[in-house]
């Protein structure tokens, strides 16, 4: 399957800029105004808000605490270091920083293990000995119904662990690389496009190479999804790439967006959308702006078996 009704999110303790990510994310900005406790307060609510939406449209939240300690700024971002896939596999990836790191947690898996089979979890952590990360689904884009994973290469998306993982799944990975206009690696691809049941989502301006950019535009031509385009400009102030596809138990089908990321589409892209799915928007402003990340990032999907 292609999108899912169940969904893992952590609730952040800790929130705060993160310096050791932001070397290779400047989509974060440190806020000098508010104290911590602010910044954690608001935080907390936007994810008490995000969460209350999902499931008034039916969508099922597995939510989980953050832990005070060890101090964990980014916890609110699980889909980096987990997934959770319908063979009843669940995968534990290598992190960029020590920090984020800390988030992998082993009460986390037994506290899936009481709602869904568990079969098997593999353990990637190991690559982080020689420096090496591969993210998650921030690092890559799954096209679960063509078994393509899509993934610009960066820091956090090494070539060499993701050709490792798409071997082992059996999936065929779209390597390419994508930038910002100050000319930085696209930290995760996850920023730079989602896949949906019948749709692609992108901003090929990033991918500025001619070739890379071709290969991944016919990609998605002969998976036979709609190309949706989005421009860099929507891509860097907006967020509008950091988007997931989920259904509610009914099998309705949502695009999750956050406000700032749908207030920056025009009538045609919007049309584009709603051809294929509903939209719901969350207000996650301080999230955004101080975690560098958005609405997918935020959202672990949870394929595995129910008991």
């Amino acid at each position: 399957m292609q999108t899912t009704s169940h969904i893992l999110m952590i609730r952040p303790a800790s929130f705060q800029f993160n310096e050791q990510t932001a070397a290779s994310n400047d989509y974060q900005h440190e806020n000098k105004v508010l104290t911590s406790a602010q910044i954690i307060k608001k935080a907390q609510d936007e994810f008490d808000d995000f969460v209350s939406i999902l499931q008034d449209n039916s969508v099922d939240v597995l939510v989980v605490e953050d832990t005070a300690t060890p101090v964990k700024p980014d916890a609110v971002f699980p889909n980096n270091w987990i997934s959770m896939h319908e063979d009843g596999t669940v995968f534990i990836y290598p992190m960029k920083t020590p920090n984020r790191r800390l988030e992998k947690r082993a009460d986390i898996i037994d506290t899936l293990k009481t709602k869904f089979k568990v079969k098997e979890v593999v353990d990637l952590s190991f690559w982080e000995e020689k420096d090496m990360a591969l993210e998650g689904t921030g690092s890559m884009i799954f096209d679960h119904d063509k078994k393509l994973i899509y993934a610009c290469l960066s820091p956090r998306t090494e070539k060499e662990i993701l050709l490792n993982y798409a071997a082992r799944i059996g999936y065929q990975p779209i390597i390419f690389s994508a930038f910002k206009k100050n000319g930085q690696a696209q930290y995760h691809t996850n920023v730079v496009m989602c896949v949906g049941e019948d749709f692609v989502l992108i901003c090929l301006q990033a991918i500025t190479d001619a070739a890379e950019r071709n290969m991944v535009k016919d990609t998605i031509k002969k998976s036979g999804k709609t190309l949706i385009e989005i421009s860099s400009q929507q891509l860097e102030k907006f967020f509008a790439g950091n988007m997931l596809q989920v259904r509610n138990k009914k099998g309705d089908k949502f695009l999750v967006m956050s406000e700032r990321a749908l207030a920056s589409l025009n009538d045609e892209q919007l049309e584009e959308i709603q051809n294929h799915t509903d939209i719901l928007a969350v207000s996650i402003f301080m999230i955004e702006e101080i975690g560098g990340g958005s609405a997918r990032c935020m959202m672990a999907e949870v394929f595995l078996p129910a008991l």
